[in-house]
């Protein structure tokens, strides 16, 4: 029988792995906006100045619509790790969300290396992550833990599968969702960890209660190598499933109902960016890309690095004819390429899009 102290050392070891292998550069596919073009605009009316990035999110404003990623906790380097990118996002305005919490909630020695965030960044958007699978009360505790404004669920069914000591039975996750999303005082999102929802996944999501999404597409920090890595196998038998992001992100946005976008998926530009929002994206979540430029260059360079990309998001408005994150969403953009097969196969038609 396993203990509990064995599986904690387990979570422990993989968390330092996920660390290191994400630095060694193993993973990452297409996220499909290269084949994503917005419709440039050569005679803008209005002032760059003019220009409002800023958007209402769980109840509070952010500068601009971009969210710190879940990415770590639970282990000493992570603990300087949270700290850095917290206080990046109080001091740009953006919002944050926590790796995994399940380590802390089994060993509350580990609570620090998420608590951190909250002391760092106490007025900003910060969000509590814990599996799909997780209890009401496990949501609840994760949410306490941080002071959180909402609660990431998320979904690595491929993840799970690859690790010698993951998950078999997903059958009762949809009833677990049901339960959090109905029982929680705080806003719940159900994120995808790299593998893309389909509008299928959507559809089931919101009858569980849920209108908020993270589509976690394919393009970004491939889990599933990693574990692949991990375990000994060969990485490319997983590397490419799933949708990516920009196809997921379509999928969604063209599916009728009333959701709340996150788009994450290996968006590591402005311009990726700037074309996920006007997909019909709420917010772009980036993970990958800015602990990147966390490990490489620190807080200063973090918050260089997010204040460029305001900069350039800002420009992007501009020449797209938009004075702000609405009308950049209500303008045209054209899909080509296998990403316009795959939709068409789909029989989701992309001509809309290019006529808005």
């Amino acid at each position: 029988m396993v203990t509990s102290s064995e599986h904690n050392n387990e979570r422990f070891r993989r968390k330092l792995d996920h660390l290191r292998l994400y630095r060694e550069g193993w993973g990452a596919q297409s996220n499909a906006f290269d084949e994503v073009y917005l419709v440039h605009q050569a005679l803008p009316e209005f002032d760059l100045k003019d220009v409002d990035l800023s958007v209402r999110w769980l109840g509070k404003t952010l500068a601009a619509p971009f969210i710190i990623n879940a990415m770590t906790g639970g282990t000493p380097a992570s603990l300087e790790i949270n700290r850095i990118l917290a206080r990046a996002a109080a001091r740009t305005g953006v919002a944050m969300a926590v790796g995994s919490q399940h380590i802390a909630l089994e060993a509350p020695k580990c609570r620090e290396t998420f608590s951190i965030v909250r002391r760092e960044n106490p007025g900003g958007v910060i969000l509590a992550n814990v599996s799909a699978a997780a209890s009401l009360d496990e949501a609840f505790r994760a949410v306490e833990m941080i002071d959180a404004d909402g609660l990431q669920l998320h979904l690595n069914v491929v993840q799970e599968l690859l690790m010698p000591e993951g998950d078999r039975d997903f059958s009762h996750y949809r009833q677990r969702i049901r339960e959090v999303a109905s029982g929680l005082s705080v806003p719940v999102i159900v994120k995808e960890v790299g593998n893309g929802l389909s509008r299928e996944a959507a559809v089931a999501l919101y009858g569980c209660g849920v209108r908020r999404l993270d589509i976690g597409g394919g393009g970004g920090t491939n889990f599933a190598a990693i574990e692949s890595r991990r375990a000994g196998r060969d990485k490319s038998l997983y590397s490419c499933w799933g949708l990516p992001t920009a196809i997921s992100l379509i999928e969604v946005a063209t599916s009728g109902l009333p959701l709340e976008i996150t788009a994450t998926g290996g968006i590591e530009s402005p311009l990726e960016a700037a074309k996920a929002l006007a997909l019909g994206a709420s917010l772009v979540g980036v993970a990958g890309y800015f602990l990147k430029v966390c490990l490489e260059e620190g807080e200063e360079g973090l918050v260089a690095e997010i204040e460029r990309w305001k900069e350039d998001l800002r420009n992007f408005c501009l020449m797209c004819g938009a004075r702000n994150i609405q009308e950049l969403k209500d303008g045209p953009v054209i899909v080509t390429g296998r990403a316009r097969e795959w939709l068409e196969a789909r029989g989701i038609d992309p001509a809309p899009l290019a006529r808005r």
